[in-house]
């Protein structure tokens, strides 16, 4: 019989994490959003992780992303237009409110 444990899931600090977030979104021109690979792309790069560590941050970012949009601070959006952050599904992007 083999020990096969679970592999440990990675817990990021909240706070840098939406930092990384928001300083993505508010280097984004005016109207314009970011992809979330972006963001766990560049939160794995800040943590010095191999250029595949990105993949176990992914759903971290949608959950810091929804904390944000729920606080007002960031928006999700679903194709081009926003979304409710407790009820969407599928490809979606990120970006600071619009002052419209």
């Amino acid at each position: 019989m083999t020990d096969e444990s679970p592999k440990p899931v990675k817990q990021p600090p909240r706070k840098p994490l939406e930092d990384v977030i928001l300083k993505l979104c508010a280097e984004c021109p005016p109207g314009k959003s970011i992809d979330p690979t972006a963001a766990a792309k560049a939160f794995a790069a800040a943590r010095g992780e191999d250029d595949l560590a990105w993949r176990d941050w992914l759903a971290h970012v949608r959950t810091a992303a929804v904390g944000l949009a729920r606080k007002g601070r960031l928006v999700i959006y679903r194709k081009g237009k926003p979304a409710d952050p407790d009820d969407f599904r599928g490809v979606y992007r990120l970006g600071l409110p619009r002052s419209e």
